[in-house]
């Protein structure tokens, strides 16, 4: 008993210390892309030619990127010959409305912003679901990349039950559900049956590039490129997967928990 106090003791606080202070990153961490339309060539569509979801639009001098179907898997700025795209360090990617995922290169807000971050719901909202979120968890046809990733925001790393967010094993105790995956054709009755058993008012969060757009999968027959044609959603946590750094401030950001003044100037 001795030396599993001295190992825990060793060991130190593991959990850690967001929100009262910025996550450290790995260095090739590829968070919030920027775009400089000022430096693309006249007719140059190398980036939209290297995307494999189309998540890039150029229409004359206006190049827009949809976070919602990029796969953050830089073909787009290894194609740039001018590097008018590159990756951020920023996790901060969650919207409440599908079309803030597109950016449209137009100069960052002075907060560093170049994307509508995601808003608290309503007050009444806040009160139900505030204090206490019960979320279920539904597959509808992923590649288990961001079930793993929502898994992780349970270890005593990000420890999610300290915000008092809990997932749960049936839909009948949940306030919400959080969507996965493309919903492939054999899942769509599943996750509407899942859905129609949680109790009202409840939550739809749509995280990964699958649950927003169909990812990879996108306009494939089997899929129907996201829960979006079939759920009202509150929340897009975009990615492929989403760090679960991206998914925690997406899930505090709608619940109201983040107080923007306690975390330090992004650079």
């Amino acid at each position: 008993m001795l030396d599993v106090i001295l190992a825990r003791l060793q060991q130190g606080h593991r959990t850690i210390a967001y929100p009262a202070q910025e996550p450290t990153l790995p260095d090739r961490f590829r968070g919030l892309p920027q775009i400089d339309a000022s430096k693309c060539p006249e007719g140059c569509r190398d980036c939209a030619d290297a995307c494999p979801t189309n998540a890039i639009a150029i229409n004359g001098p206006k190049l827009e990127l949809d976070l919602g179907r990029c796969l953050f898997c830089s073909d787009c700025t290894q194609a740039c010959p001018e590097e008018a795209i590159h990756h951020t360090q920023d996790y901060r990617l969650s919207t409440r409305n599908r079309q803030d995922l597109v950016l449209d290169g137009q100069a960052p807000t002075p907060d560093g912003q170049t994307l509508v971050l995601a808003q608290a719901l309503e007050e009444k909202s806040r009160r139900l679901f505030g204090r206490s979120l019960k979320l279920r968890q539904v597959s509808a046809g992923g590649c288990n990349a961001c079930e793993a990733d929502l898994n992780v925001l349970s270890t005593v790393v990000f420890d999610l039950g300290r915000f008092g967010i809990q997932f749960v094993a049936s839909p009948r105790h949940a306030d919400g559900i959080v969507v996965t995956g493309p919903v492939s054709e054999n899942m769509r009755s599943a996750l509407l049956t899942a859905y129609g058993a949680v109790p009202a008012p409840k939550l739809v969060i749509a995280v990964g590039a699958c649950a927003i757009s169909g990812g990879p999968f996108v306009d494939n027959p089997e899929v129907h490129n996201g829960c979006g044609k079939f759920l009202p959603v509150d929340l897009y946590i975009p990615g492929c997967p989403p760090h679960p750094m991206t998914i925690l401030d997406g899930l505090l950001r709608l619940l109201g928990r983040l107080d923007e003044q306690r975390l330090p100037a992004r650079a």
